[in-house]
């Protein structure tokens, strides 16, 4: 049975202006109470509504105040020893969740029946939906929000966020595969079966220009649904001269035919986009 929302968002607002309550037994539990939560998906630290994404402030404190309430301790997996604040995710077979060694989940962490980890790393506050792929030596950052059936493919990067509180955390939604070596941060949100080739990198000031049509169109922050990307570059005027920048380029769209995850080799072969 979940808490009342309301009464611990409360008392988490408290906590966050009176630290000097955190290590009491009414602190812990409340904490933990959040924590559990995410653990399970009943919170998420952001969710979307009809007008758009939403930040779970409140959330996001929690997760920042479970971290001083924590000791240190040793865990120890086979001949594998680590010494964290933060114990591990656990009873992966009963949430449907395949882990392949060297797999690590952060308790705290949202896996959703179907997913499947690679050796990968998933942090604290994160919500993987179902179905999503993180392949080998792929990390999903704190609070990152990854959709239905997504494929993170090797050795993307999605960065995560705590503070400042009202900052949006890396937002990928359904559908969308995010090619080798990709790197999104600073709360970019990918549309829904959006598809970025290899070495992809996006930051809140990163141009994301369409070039598809007679004029360019310039995005920041976002990449429309259905979308094809991959790595550009344009000149840039600097004291010493012009030089080249990092930018993304939008070259075409998703067909219909290219809906199947196994297909969305093809949407990327159909552009000559490496993955």
């Amino acid at each position: 049975m979940n808490p009342n929302w309301n009464e611990l968002r409360q008392t988490i607002e408290h906590l966050w202006t009176h630290r000097d309550e955190l290590q009491s037994p009414e602190a812990h539990h409340a904490v933990a109470q959040v924590i559990e939560a995410l653990d399970r998906g009943a919170l998420r630290v952001a969710e979307p509504h009809a007008e758009g994404w939403i930040v779970n402030e409140w959330i996001k404190k929690a997760v920042v105040l479970y971290f001083p309430q924590r000791t240190m301790e040793t865990y120890e997996a086979g001949p594998l020893e680590f010494h964290d604040k933060m114990p591990l995710k656990r009873n992966y077979a009963s949430l449907g969740v395949r882990v392949v060694p060297h797999a690590i989940a952060r308790h705290g962490a949202y896996l959703a029946p179907g997913v499947i980890l690679m050796p990968s790393y998933v942090n604290i506050g994160a919500h993987v939906g179902p179905r999503t792929m993180v392949d080998t030596w792929a990390t999903v950052g704190s609070c990152a929000q990854i959709g239905a059936d997504v494929h993170l493919s090797g050795g993307v990067g999605i960065g995560g966020v705590l503070e400042p509180l009202q900052a949006a955390p890396v937002i990928i939604e359904d559908g969308a595969f995010i090619g080798s070596r990709c790197i999104v941060v600073e709360g970019v949100r990918i549309g829904r079966e959006a598809v970025l080739g290899a070495n992809v990198v996006l930051t809140a000031s990163t141009k994301i220009i369409d070039v598809t049509g007679p004029e360019p169109i310039t995005y920041r922050g976002l990449v429309p649904e259905r979308c094809v990307v991959i790595p550009g570059t344009m000149p840039k005027e600097f004291a010493a001269g012009t030089y080249q920048v990092p930018c993304a380029l939008i070259i075409g769209r998703r067909k219909e035919s290219t809906d199947q995850k196994t297909s969305l080799n093809e949407a990327l072969r159909e552009f000559q986009v490496a993955v």
